[in-house]
């Protein structure tokens, strides 16, 4: 597993009982009008919205709101308009960012994320500086205790599946985004459960990290975060999981 991928993994631990929740929900909500806004707002033939509100309600997020977030995106109630931007740009040891954003005022969010950035040792970058060295690959994760190894594995290769890794925790299954709602649906008819589901952006190559420029890494990761209209971040680092476990504790 990268150490983007241990670092997402510590937070979305840690996220369950975060004080700021209330920004996690934001979150949610946006994902959820943009879904329902792009392929309508019936989740069942909507597979970016089903899976918006899965992950909301894994949160314990309101069923109204979700139901709110649904009728703005197709119109049936009044809101703001979204419009989902992606933002290239280095951190502390070169380190390569893809930061995934939805806002109503582009010239609002791209100041902040200038300012977060050069105040964290690290600086946007240009169209397709970084971009080139991520590619998309759906990733999925069942808990190790939930289901045999072997059997997982025939069934996620028979529905398309690239690769399975495993760590102590979990099995990580790899596919391409083609054929991700493929794995995910067979799964889900199966009655295996999911821990995440989700096409992401995935590093080529990594980038070491240790000492100082490890923690100025992941400060500028939980800034970059914490902002309201920042989705998602992607990073190409890898440093010792213990700290990055420290640090969010």
């Amino acid at each position: 597993m990268s150490g983007h991928n241990k670092w997402a993994k510590i937070k979305r631990k840690k996220g369950a009982n975060d004080a700021k929740r209330g920004r996690i929900f934001t979150r949610y909500i946006k994902e959820i009008t943009i879904a329902a806004r792009d392929g309508g707002g019936n989740p069942t033939g909507n597979p970016r919205l089903r899976m918006a509100i899965e992950k909301a309600q894994s949160m314990n997020m309101p069923q109204e709101n979700i139901k709110r977030a649904i009728q703005r995106g197709t119109g049936e109630l009044p809101g703001q308009s979204y419009e989902e931007c992606t933002y290239e740009g280095y951190g502390p040891a070169g380190v390569a960012l893809m930061i995934e954003s939805v806002t109503d005022n582009k010239n609002r969010t791209v100041s902040d994320l200038r300012h977060i950035l050069e105040r964290n040792h690290g600086k946007l970058a240009a169209a397709n500086a970084v971009g080139w060295m991520f590619h998309k690959k759906g990733i999925i994760r069942v808990g190790r205790s939930t289901f045999n190894e072997d059997e997982l594995l025939g069934i996620i290769l028979e529905a398309g599946a690239d690769d399975m890794r495993t760590d102590e925790e979990t099995f990580e299954i790899v596919t391409a985004p083609d054929y991700f709602e493929t794995v995910r649906s067979t799964l889900e008819t199966k009655g295996i459960k999911m821990e995440e589901a989700e096409v992401q952006l995935i590093p080529e190559n990594s980038v070491k990290v240790e000492g100082k420029e490890a923690e100025q890494v992941l400060k500028l990761m939980d800034a970059l975060e914490d902002h309201d209209d920042v989705q998602h971040v992607y990073a190409n680092f890898d440093m010792d999981e213990k700290l990055m476990t420290s640090f969010s504790e």
